[in-house]
């Protein structure tokens, strides 16, 4: 997939991970890439597995979409045959319906079956979906159940701390999930109404992580991999989940573990890399042309985010209306910097990447 000198980095730093078991998932690291929509198809999940991951989530996938037998929502439920730690993630209001789509999600391979209770959304929380399962907790253990009744593999959720500051309930979920067998359960340190607004509650993460019965992922603007490192050193987290950080540092995953995380060993060209590999997935994924223009625009922008000159980078790349313009300007730009003094990126680290949202 890569070039023997990326892969050597890669290996040399992938040395340094160890393994988990979340429940009875296994993981080939604590850092786990968080679901993100219109993003955690397979050709990102694939790419930060390969670069570092220990296991990934899929992007929230309608069980309506599912059942109605809607192709592109189908086709959300791809798995490629070389990802090894993932799970599929589910939303929807109604229990029923759930079941359903979680027995067709299983028979595509994933690991485990993950249900979204997190997302703050207007159109998804409106129908009684996502972070909306928060608001009454009494209904949880019925629809834990029956999902968890039609699957052979672990079911597995995904929340906020609560509704809102005055029904902070994540113990109470947590508590609910391990009755009915969830494996585990992740957790962005926001309420619904935060939004990504304000500061992850790391606080309480560490609380749940120390009380609760079950494995506890923390999630929340891990960033960037200083402050990923500083808190894997120090949290009662079984696990940690990124969302922003790989699309700033896509080998985040793997400068966390560095002695130094301030510092990277990868250089503009190994960016130039990674993007034409994500390229190639993503042509595997789909064959619309269009839809390669507007995602390689996307995901280019987010990776190179802090070098020398991006912003005038940005600007043309926004501009460009054919893919191959768009290689021809990236790899300009990437090995310019490459084969002179401004290869590294000036970005300050603690200070959030994306602040609408993802994690």
């Amino acid at each position: 997939m890569f070039s023997q000198e990326l892969q050597n980095k890669i290996d040399l730093l992938k040395a340094r991970r160890t393994s988990i078991k979340l429940g009875s998932v296994p993981f080939d690291s604590p850092l786990l890439l968080a679901p993100m929509s219109a993003i955690c198809h397979f050709p990102f999940r694939l790419l930060m597995e390969e670069l570092g991951a220990g296991g990934t989530v899929s992007e929230l996938i309608s069980c309506h979409g599912i059942n109605y037998g809607n192709e592109k929502t189908r086709q959300m439920l791809t798995i490629h045959p070389k990802e090894k730690n993932v799970g599929i993630q589910l939303f929807g209001e109604d229990t029923l319906s759930m079941a359903k789509a979680a027995a067709t999600a299983q028979e595509y391979g994933p690991k485990f079956i993950d249900i979204n209770m997190g997302c703050p959304v207007r159109k998804v929380v409106t129908k009684g979906g996502g972070s909306a399962l928060l608001k009454d907790t009494k209904k949880l253990a019925g629809f834990f159940s029956e999902i968890k009744k039609v699957l052979d593999i672990p079911l597995t959720i995904k929340i906020r701390t609560g509704w809102d500051v005055d029904s902070i309930n994540a113990p109470e979920v947590a508590n609910i999930a391990y009755n009915e067998g969830i494996e585990f359960v992740a957790i962005h340190g926001r309420t619904r109404t935060q939004q990504y607004k304000g500061e992850a509650n790391w606080e309480l993460l560490e609380t749940v992580a120390q009380t609760a019965p079950l494995p506890i992922i923390g999630n929340g603007d891990l960033h960037s991999a200083p402050l990923t490192q500083k808190r894997l050193k120090m949290t009662s987290c079984q696990a940690l989940m990124l969302g922003r950080g790989p699309l700033r540092d896509p080998f985040i995953f793997l400068t966390s573990y560095l002695d130094d995380p301030t510092t990277t060993p990868f250089t503009p060209k190994d960016y130039w890399e990674i993007i034409n590999v994500y390229y190639q997935l993503l042509t595997e994924y789909s064959d619309m042309e269009r839809t390669h223009l507007i995602q390689m625009r996307k995901m280019i922008v987010w990776f190179v985010a802090g070098f020398d000159g991006v912003s005038e980078f940005r600007g043309k790349i926004h501009q460009t209306k054919e893919i191959d313009d768009v290689f021809k300007l990236t790899e300009d730009y990437l090995m310019g910097l490459n084969n002179s003094d401004q290869g590294e990126k000036k970005v300050d680290l603690n200070r959030p990447f994306m602040m609408g949202g993802h994690g």
